[in-house]
């Protein structure tokens, strides 16, 4: 069933990390393709974006996200029992990276650390999983890190980022309610066809082809169906939201705020305005730092939300997360006297 709660989990703290580098669609870019992407960016909303050199890896980001988080609550490492990592960028093919982050952030032998393949619905699968092993009793501090590298100069969407999200046991802590689905049947949406088994790279794959703007192609790059992202998009997740705040007997002025996978820009107004949501409900990060898959939704709230749930106040909170799979995961979660450092630059 793809509503469910889960009790006597508490969203403990939050922390976020993005590349130095920062590139602007409008400027970084040729200069025949200038005039394509004003036009571009008046459509998506992505005017900047933020990219690791070659030398750094999603979980370079995440691992400077995790310092920061445990130092900020105060964690004792030993205690912490749990590290899940969401990415679909990993260190390598083998072994997984969340074993190798248990190893540099100096926890226990004792942690469970395992990798989750999934994109943009990735937070709300991924508190989801981490809760349910906090709520069975036996886990009481834990880790979510979750994120990618997959930007690319020329591609103007995507940007690279990596957080750290810290749940804990707590016996009072208010319930967390989930709305979460999948939809296989539109798995050629979003995918890289080209390095798996499936279809092995080969060295044909490394041949590139020359498109009408000039630009380099390859088989092995990313392929994004535009249409049938924005129709899956528009059509599932408000829905879904609608059903969730019903199940949860909440109403829309009872949030205080909604976070969304930020897609792009005529994704996301679609949504919102679908929804009859104010714009100081819906924050937003494409602007400044565009679509960082996964990590989309713990970035806004780094860098929107970050000084509000730090105080003492409660927030109630609606996170939604949609794209690769076809997946699309909600929930909703009370936040109150967590850490919330800034946005960190690595």
């Amino acid at each position: 069933m793809a509503l469910s709660t889960l009790y006597n989990v508490k969203l403990a703290g939050i922390a976020s990390c993005v590349p130095k580098r920062l590139v602007s669609n409008l400027t970084d870019c040729p200069p025949a393709l200038r005039q394509e992407r004003q036009r571009l960016v008046r459509n998506i909303g992505i005017e900047t974006r933020r990219i690791c050199p070659e030398w750094q890896c999603f979980s370079d980001l995440a691992f400077e996200a995790a310092e920061k988080l445990i130092s900020e609550l105060g964690w004792d490492r030993n205690e912490i029992d749990a590290l899940i990592v969401i990415t679909q960028s990993p260190d390598y093919l083998i072994p997984s990276t969340a074993i190798i982050l248990q190893d540099k952030l100096g926890l226990a032998k004792t942690t469970i650390a395992f990798d989750v393949n999934l994109g943009c619905s990735g937070y709300s699968f991924g508190i989801h999983l981490l809760g349910s092993m906090i709520a069975a009793g036996t886990i009481k501090k834990a880790l979510l890190l979750i994120g990618d590298k997959s930007a690319r100069l020329i591609d103007p969407l995507f940007s690279d980022a990596g957080t750290a999200t810290a749940l804990e046991y707590c016996s009072d802590a208010s319930p967390i309610y989930f709305d979460l689905n999948s939809d296989g049947s539109g798995f050629r949406s979003i995918m890289l066809p080209v390095g798996g088994h499936r279809q092995p790279f080969k060295i044909h794959h490394a041949m590139p082809t020359i498109d009408e703007n000039g630009m380099e192609k390859y088989a092995s790059d990313l392929i994004l169906d535009g249409i049938s992202i924005l129709n899956f998009s528009c059509q599932e997740v408000p829905p879904a939201i609608n059903r969730l705040l019903d199940y949860s007997n909440l109403s829309s002025e009872q949030i205080d705020y909604f976070i969304f996978h930020q897609a792009n820009k005529l994704i996301n107004e679609t949504i919102r305005k679908k929804l009859n949501l104010s714009v100081d409900k819906v924050p937003s990060t494409l602007k400044e730092f565009g679509n960082t898959s996964g990590a989309s939704i713990p970035v806004t709230i780094s860098a929107k939300l970050n000084q509000q749930l730090a105080s003492t106040q409660s927030h109630k909170l609606l996170l939604s997360g949609f794209g690769v799979g076809l997946s699309w995961g909600t929930c909703i979660l009370d936040i109150s006297r967590g850490k919330f450092p800034a946005l960190i630059e690595s």
